[in-house]
């Protein structure tokens, strides 16, 4: 398989995408820090960790859906980013399965690319 690796954040959502289209379960966990928390649903407790990545996606492997994101907001200081991004989860036939705002702080890998740190596909979830 292709390695993707995310040089800038903004490059995160495309990288997640071409492995879901190729089948990856390892390669879209790999676009993940292995602290990570995914808020989706928000309304439920987040997705923690790589185990969270793979169960937050599996569901997604037998249809190889496109993410198409559209990052208009990308803040970098260090090795922490934060986006803000339009996306749709788009199956082949065209169907759009899924869309929203998101809001993402990614975090620098150890591979040297980038990875979600925090990932809110809804946008941040409320305060309880």
């Amino acid at each position: 398989m292709t390695e993707h690796i995310a040089h800038q954040p903004r490059e995160i959502a495309d990288c997640v995408s071409a492995y879901l289209q190729a089948g990856d379960l390892d390669g879209i966990t790999s676009m993940f820090h292995p602290d990570c928390q995914i808020f989706f649903p928000p309304d439920q407790p987040p997705s923690v960790g790589i185990a969270g990545a793979r169960a937050a996606f599996e569901g997604f492997m037998e249809l190889r859906p496109e993410i198409k994101s559209e990052v208009f907001s990308e803040v970098i200081i260090g090795d922490i980013a934060l986006l803000r991004a339009n996306w749709k989860v788009v199956t082949p036939d065209g169907t759009v399965m899924a869309e929203g705002q998101s809001t993402e702080v990614a975090k620098k890998l150890d591979n040297g690319g980038w990875g979600y740190l925090i990932d809110c596909p809804n946008g941040p979830p409320k305060l309880s």
